[in-house]
């Protein structure tokens, strides 16, 4: 289905536009992508490990993962994309995909053809440039999750990804004090963390018994950011908001957060 690639684009301009800085001709370029529209269910392959892409996408609503399987049928999360995330620009410039890419909950995407992307971004360096910080920060993130994984223990793995989507989504202007919705269910946790769901689950109730996190339903909420930091070891320098927020030093709202309403019903994690 196609749709003016205006609306759709808008959000990941913007994005673009705080990893570097872009002019009227940039962003006309941007804007006048080819672009085609596609609602898609929970739990579809995007991308198969294997595939040959012909075509980069962009994540205009819901949440998706990368991740990667083991020849006895484990899966290793890799990584969770939001709202705005160009969730796979590396299907524009390699021939054959390394990962897979799933949507993990109801997506709207954007699909654009990965001969217009290579165009774009040798005709308009800056939006080459803002590309390349993006999947630089793309590789920081992978870094810090190879350090959670292999050298944390589960508190603190968990604790950890707790604190990164929250910062992740406020940035992106899906959470606040109030909270943030975490569609992930504890097996989905466990694939990201490198533990079992069991102990998922523990780990959940003892932060939750702390005071460190709220859960209702899909929705988390930090009321002690502070200790929840220290129980992951948590540095967010590996997320270069800098380049994300445009200035440095942008402070979490997530110090302070006040009791969460009643929405009734099982969290799913």
């Amino acid at each position: 289905m196609t749709f003016p690639a205006v609306p759709l684009l808008t959000p990941t301009l913007r994005k673009l536009e705080r990893r570097a800085p872009l002019d009227d001709d940039d962003r006309r370029a941007f804007l006048d992508l080819p672009v085609r529209y596609q609602a898609v269910d929970p739990n579809i392959y995007l991308v198969r490990e294997g595939d040959r892409p012909d075509r980069s996408c962009l994540l205009i609503s819901g949440f998706a993962i990368r991740h990667k399987m083991t020849e006895t049928g484990e899966r290793q999360v890799l990584s969770f994309h939001v709202a705005g995330d160009f969730c796979d620009l590396e299907g524009a410039l390699l021939n054959v995909a390394d990962h897979n890419l799933q949507t993990l909950t109801h997506c709207e995407l954007a699909f654009i053809p990965r001969s217009a992307v290579r165009d774009l971004i040798l005709s308009h360096p800056r939006i080459g440039m803002a590309m390349w910080i993006d999947t630089l920060i793309d590789s920081s993130i992978f870094r810090e999750w190879v350090v959670n994984v292999g050298r944390r223990d589960g508190r603190a793995r968990i604790a950890h990804l707790l604190c990164e989507f929250a910062r992740r989504m406020e940035v992106a202007g899906l959470a606040d004090a109030a909270g943030y919705e975490l569609p992930l269910t504890q097996e989905q946790i466990a694939d990201a963390t490198g533990l079992t769901a069991v102990h998922v689950n523990r780990v959940l109730k003892t932060l939750t018994s702390e005071g460190l996190i709220r859960r209702t339903r899909r929705v988390v909420s930090i009321p002690n950011w502070a200790g929840l930091r220290r129980a992951a070891g948590f540095n967010e320098t590996y997320l270069h908001l800098d380049q994300v927020a445009g200035h440095p030093g942008v402070q979490p709202g997530f110090v302070i957060a006040p009791a969460m309403p009643p929405h009734g019903g099982a969290p799913s994690f």
